[in-house]
């Protein structure tokens, strides 16, 4: 049975990638694609949603597309710019508003016999986010929702045609009927089967991995995270003892991550060789502070290292990597702008003659957690925080020196320690939650334990070691380093929030730090979200 597929249309918004991510929960299998790169000739397409964008529908360099290689073909829904490029293009009005309509509203008035609105409670809040606003509807059109401030909040044309527009976000946490919307869409609407899970996302690549390859040899580039992890066991899966992984320590893991990683690929049954070229990365970076000349020369480092390993494997024709969805996403954005080199995309060095698999490459975090866990693999290594390839480098402000990274290494096993080891207890919506993604919790008379840990998306010690403050340790004076604690949460790492942690958890490790940590006297909390400041500071 051919695989449904709901296509949306990236206009640049910054939330297309969580549209997709809120498809995905409803069991359905998308793709996002550039707003002009739509498939004319798929039948496994069901439906289309065009995404925001931070353009208005008049803006010279604004996103176009004919929609009649769309329209009358597939329901369609238009979400903020792509309801108002629907509307003005159609013969509507699109003018800007009085003022920016920017955070939660409600709905005032909808028509709860929409098939978009079924099951809508009245005055459902929403999330606006758009400087223009719809002023008038093309002829034969209807408004089927209303804010105090917005009369168009959304629409469906006329003569039963299966195309709607929202202004307002369904996709965001603050649309707290968001999902239900995108629920009615995809599968009331569209006819969503949601047979995409992970289960069966395991048994076809399985299958496609034997396919593609055949009886060939493959090598994977592991480095000790949850994609690389997840796609070697995958591999393994199908091909066993055919698939070499290397593991390269360059110098920048977190304390004892190469033993502790190599221990557990062993003990995962998984063909592993590791390499520890720690010196050869730490000489080459010497003196260098630049921010991307250091991701570069460790990315040409670990090519090279990688290279003249992969050459001891004669027989190898295949080079697999644990790219996924985001990756390529950000990586290769409509707009052309690489926001940083991203280390699993690029292609591959002519010289290595081998030819690409990356079978994780439609799946979002979330779901590569999910894959891991229908393997059957450890929860340690589903759960791990994101790691940046690069390592420590990106998280060292200024040029690199053994010091430094042992200062870093220190701090970071202090500070994710106790990550783990402090518990909070959650109820209600904050549980529900938690249960959703799979977190592994206690349960205690109705509420859930969770660890911080495993709370947060991502965290880490950033090392200012460009900066020195002036601190007073017994009787001495010092002059040491300042650290930055990060903690953020986040369901896709392309928008983050700053983690609120407890005041006695952060007073317990910055005492620790500096107690324990010979160079540092000072522990900041870094309280930034992204946008409009990235998670890693380099």
């Amino acid at each position: 049975m051919q695989q449904q597929k709901i296509i949306i249309l990236d206009f640049g918004s910054q939330t297309t990638q969580l549209i997709g991510r809120r498809v995905r929960e409803l069991d359905t299998f998308c793709e996002i694609l550039p707003y002009n790169k739509m498939p004319l000739d798929d039948s496994s397409v069901i439906g289309v949603i065009l995404s925001g964008s931070p353009f208005s529908v008049y803006d010279p360099a604004a996103f176009k597309l004919d929609l009649s290689c769309i329209r009358g073909k597939y329901p369609i829904l238009g979400i903020c710019y792509g309801a108002q490029y629907m509307s003005h293009t159609l013969g509507g009005r699109v003018e800007p508003a009085g003022s920016r309509e920017y955070g939660r509203q409600n709905l005032t008035s909808i028509d709860m016999d929409n098939p978009l609105f079924r099951g809508f409670q009245p005055n459902s809040q929403v999330w606006m986010s758009h400087g223009d606003t719809i002023t008038a509807i093309p002829d034969g059109f209807q408004c089927i929702a209303s804010t105090e401030t917005v009369k168009y909040a959304a629409y469906q044309a006329g003569g039963g045609e299966r195309l709607w527009g929202v202004q307002f976000h369904p996709e965001v946490f603050h649309s707290v009927q968001g999902s239900l919307l995108l629920k009615n869409f995809v599968v009331d609407i569209c006819g969503s089967r949601q047979d995409w899970s992970a289960a069966s996302f395991v048994d076809t690549t399985v299958a496609e991995i034997c396919q593609q390859v055949g009886s060939d040899r493959v090598i994977l580039g592991l480095s000790g995270g949850v994609d690389s992890s997840v796609c070697a066991v995958l591999l393994n899966r199908a091909i066993g003892q055919r698939l070499t992984c290397i593991f390269v320590d360059h110098g920048m893991l977190r304390k004892n991550e190469f033993n502790d990683v190599m221990h557990d690929y062993q003990c995962l049954g998984l063909n592993v060789v590791g390499v520890d070229a720690s010196e050869k990365f730490l000489s080459d970076l010497a003196g260098v502070a630049d921010p991307e000349k250091k991701r570069k020369i460790i990315g040409r480092d670990f090519v090279e290292v990688f290279n003249a390993e992969a050459k001891k494997i004669t027989d190898a024709k295949w080079l697999a990597q644990g790219t996924i969805y985001p990756d390529r996403i950000e990586s290769l954005n409509i707009t052309g702008k690489v926001i940083k080199s991203h280390h699993n995309v690029g292609g591959l060095p002519k010289e290595m003659n081998l030819q690409l698999c990356e079978p994780l490459k439609w799946l979002f975090k979330d779901e590569v957690r999910r894959v891991g866990r229908s393997l059957g693999m450890p929860e340690h290594l589903i759960t791990r925080h994101p790691f940046p390839g690069p390592g420590l480098a990106v998280r060292i402000q200024g040029d690199i020196t053994p010091e430094k990274v042992r200062i870093l290494q220190e701090a970071d096993d202090i500070y994710v320690r106790a990550l783990r080891a402090y518990k909070t207890r959650l109820s209600g919506e904050e549980a529900r939650r938690e249960l959703a993604a799979g977190v592994p919790v206690d349960m205690r008379e109705g509420e859930i334990e969770v660890s911080l840990y495993d709370q947060i998306w991502q965290a880490g010690v950033i090392l200012l070691s460009t900066v020195r403050s002036v601190g007073v340790m017994g009787d001495e004076r010092t002059y040491e380093h300042p650290v930055a604690l990060r903690a953020v949460t986040s369901t896709d790492a392309m928008t983050a929030d700053w983690a609120h942690l407890p005041y006695d958890f952060m007073a317990q490790v910055s005492t620790e730090i500096i107690n324990k940590v010979k160079g540092v006297n000072r522990v900041c909390y870094d309280i930034s979200s992204k946008p409009p400041s990235t998670i890693e500071w380099e």
